[in-house]
């Protein structure tokens, strides 16, 4: 079982008073990372990149983006994190570019240049949408040609289908893992292996032959931890994980389940307890005998979850209960910065608050047809910048963040929500995932063990791990007592200090079975 940790490098730390964070503030809260019980770190992209996507629109993979440091940098993070039993891995895009790479640069300047066929090219232009709204078609003139971009049209798609690309790509890994990179987090890896058609795209006509491929080229029996963001059904995801094409994908289910069905993240309708039951109960099911999944509740792009479903004046069991009720099911544990203690996003702001592109597209689409309300509520809840403020270290000035101007606003709350004062804390978020996590890796039970779901009652989350032994997890998804007939069993952990003959508001236990 693994423990992830996942760094926003532009919020974690920033060393040199720039107002942006650093590699080297990842080394020096190494100490903190391995005390928790860290064994990989997941930094979003740290190279070369014009910034419009905050990373995600790569330049060059081979060179660090400077506002984060240097390769030295990366290197003494990779050795240094080596010495605390700490891996490092890398967050690669591999299904575009930034258009300011010189691959792109070249594919504009002549249709004949090797380069040109590196991307993705029209003149029928098939009706396709950009993730982040409009068309994703973006003309050149001087090509008198379009190029595809499913993303900002600063991003064009790679041409997968090009071998001379593919090989590029299996190139810079290699040098990654040479250089003692042990994991990858792979961008949207499920476009790889589209086609571009008269009637749109197909997006996985070539998945499983460029996945394998990937495999065979890049990770086959060199111990190196994989995860795929990909947007599969459960058992194309199993499959892969299963066959260790990839070591785990990310499943999304979950985390769409305050959305309005088919109607994208942008229309919100409460979260109901039985679908995320029922979500979660699917995945363990399947995963049951093969693969493992990957558990987590935010990341980057998702949210902070306790803003997001829970009353915020119960932090600490609210932060608590949802590490309980997730953690301790099959998988490993991806935790994002700033979950271990309890951070929230913004709350409702003005639309001058946000960065994110996607989120500012989607207001000046919104706000054509809709309230100002309702969009910025859906921003509220649904926007990236939430899960990217800069993180509350302390409370002196920034969260000890930074000593000059943040490039993100700092959530106000960072003077009582912040890592140092929560350790100190009676009621310490970080104190008790740390244990929950010693608990998981020493207990074969909590790792292979069977899933079984238990009912008891509404509003309550439940279910046993069965192996040689049985353990029983009880949340309450509320913040009202629930009346309940605890089973017999011994207490193994639990975030309120006293058994009584109810649920208080988010308590979660962890119970050995005695049947």
């Amino acid at each position: 079982m693994e423990v992830i940790y996942q760094i926003y490098p532009l919020s974690f730390l920033d060393t040199n008073g720039d107002g942006i964070g650093d590699i080297n503030g990842v080394i020096k809260k190494l100490p903190y990372l391995k005390e928790l019980g860290v064994s990989y770190i997941w930094l979003t992209p740290i190279f070369k990149s014009p910034m419009k996507d905050n990373g995600y629109d790569i330049s060059d993979y081979y060179q660090i983006n400077e506002m984060f440091g240097s390769k030295d940098d990366l290197i003494n993070l990779i050795n240094k994190a080596k010495k605390h039993n700490i891996n490092i891995m890398l967050d690669l895009v591999l299904n575009h570019t930034s258009n300011k790479h010189v691959w792109f640069k070249e594919a504009i300047k002549n249709k004949n240049s090797k380069y040109h066929d590196y991307y993705v090219w029209s003149n029928k232009l098939p009706k396709i949408q950009s993730f982040f709204g409009g068309s994703a078609w973006e003309y050149v003139e001087s090509l008198d040609k379009y190029y595809l971009h499913l993303f900002a049209k600063e991003q064009p798609d790679l041409n997968w289908h090009n071998s001379n690309v593919r090989q590029e790509l299996y190139k810079m890994i290699n040098y990654y893992i040479n250089l003692g990179i042990k994991g990858f987090r792979l961008d949207v890896l499920d476009l790889v292996g589209k086609v571009v058609t008269d009637k749109g795209i197909d997006f996985h006509k070539h998945l499983d032959e460029y996945l394998l491929e990937l495999y065979e080229e890049c990770f086959k029996d060199k111990g190196i931890l994989t995860v795929g963001e990909m947007n599969l059904p459960l058992e194309k995801a199993h499959q892969l994980s299963s066959d260790k094409i990839l070591s785990m994908v990310f499943q999304f289910d979950h985390v769409a389940l305050d959305e309005v069905k088919g109607k994208g993240k942008w229309e919100l309708k409460e979260l109901d307890l039985n679908d995320l039951t029922d979500t979660f109960e699917k995945v363990q099911l399947k995963y049951e005998d093969s693969g493992i999944p990957a558990l987590f509740w935010s990341n980057h792009d998702q949210p902070r979850a306790l803003g997001r479903y829970l009353n915020l004046e119960y932090r600490y069991y609210a932060q608590t209960m949802l590490q309980t009720l997730l953690y301790l099911q099959k998988g490993n544990v991806f935790i994002y910065q700033g979950e271990e203690f309890g951070m929230s996003g913004l709350g409702k702001v003005e639309i001058d608050k946000y960065k994110d592109i996607e989120a500012i597209n989607y207001y000046n689409e919104a706000i054509l047809t809709k309230d100002k309300d309702t969009v910025l509520r859906s921003l509220e809840v649904k926007a990236r910048d939430h899960s990217r403020t800069p993180m509350q270290w302390d409370n002196s000035i920034n969260a000890g963040f930074t000593k000059g101007k943040p490039w993100l606003m700092t959530n106000p709350n960072y003077t009582y929500v912040n890592a140092s004062t929560d350790i100190k804390s009676e009621n310490s978020i970080y104190m008790y995932l740390k244990k929950l996590l010693q608990i998981k890796k020493n207990n074969q039970t909590l790792i292979k063990g069977k899933y079984k779901r238990i009912e008891l009652g509404p509003n309550i989350y439940s279910y046993e791990r069965i192996l040689d032994d049985k353990y029983l997890i009880i949340c309450n998804f509320t913040d009202a007592n629930i009346n309940i007939n605890l089973p017999k069993g011994k207490i193994i952990i639990s975030n309120y200090q006293h058994k009584t003959n109810k649920l208080r508001p988010y308590e979660a236990l962890l119970m050995k079975r005695d049947d």
